[in-house]
């Protein structure tokens, strides 16, 4: 099995693409209960920050870092956190604020996807700049892949699902080490620790390895037919950039705080 690829050229097309025929069984809507991610170049991997430190191509792995890069974090963030539920929701707030993490960040929108995809497209930049990509993943394939239940994991979900001592704990270092862990990838829905969170519609995708990316990783198992790269061709991204602006699907939206709006203007009057 192969990763799906597709073409749209408009905002349009995009969200036709998307919308199902047939309604869900379930809810009777036409809507698709996939999860989205934008990339800035379609030819790009799934890479998630961890990966992208220092490069992409290393010549040594990541994962000996990653424990030390968040414990790191928890030393010096405990001035910032009046109260961590769990290691889980540390781990959430790190990748939130720019900490390299192997979660890599996905949308329940397709539009929040197709912004991150578009937002640094300027009148200055050429128009056959790349080509940028929407990912959509097909999370419940996934989840039925790897024994999971087919809903978005909570941290606590996590815990009890992937505890292998028998403890009702599993936390992010004992991922890290990887002593016992058999290979996984799942959703999971993070606390709401502040409003970009909930605009974005933000949730992440939770791997048991660090050392590739995910689209490597799910072809691997076998499961590659889980992800569609829908493609915007260069020569069609500055129109579906306008689009979405046509819709307020900007940066003062799914930025609501200061430097959402200050973005936002930047761009606008660039």
């Amino acid at each position: 099995m192969s990763i799906r690829t597709t073409e749209v050229t408009s905002l349009g097309e995009l969200v036709d693409r998307l919308t199902p025929a047939e309604p869900d069984p379930v809810t009777g809507r036409h809507r698709d209960t996939g999860v989205y991610r934008g990339a800035g170049d379609a030819s790009w991997p799934l890479y998630t920050s961890l990966d992208r430190l220092g490069g992409v191509r290393p010549a040594h792995t990541k994962r000996g870092l990653e424990e030390h890069i968040l414990r790191n974090f928890v030393r010096y963030s405990r001035p910032h956190f009046a109260q961590a539920h769990n290691a889980w929701e540390l781990l959430v707030a790190a990748q939130h604020h720019g900490l390299p993490t192997r979660l890599l960040d996905w949308s329940y929108s397709p539009l929040v996807a197709a912004h991150f995809a578009t937002r640094d497209v300027s009148p200055q930049a050429p128009a056959s700049e790349c080509d940028r990509a929407i990912w959509r993943l097909d999370w419940r394939r996934m989840h039925q892949h790897f024994g999971f239940p087919e809903l978005a994991l909570l941290a606590d979900d996590l815990d009890r699902l992937r505890d292998a001592d028998g403890d009702g704990h599993f936390s992010p270092f004992e991922l890290m080490r990887g002593e016992g862990i058999a290979p996984f990838a799942c959703l999971m829905e993070p606390p709401t620790l502040d409003a970009r969170i909930a605009a974005q519609a933000a949730v992440f995708t939770v791997c048991s390895t660090a050392d590739r990316p995910l689209d490597t990783f799910l072809e691997e198992h076998g499961i590659a037919d889980a992800l569609t790269r829908v493609v915007i061709p260069a020569a069609h991204v500055r129109r579906v950039r306008d689009q979405l602006d046509m819709v307020s699907m900007d940066e003062r939206r799914l930025f609501p705080d200061l430097d959402g709006v200050a973005a936002q203007m930047r761009r606008y009057y660039e």
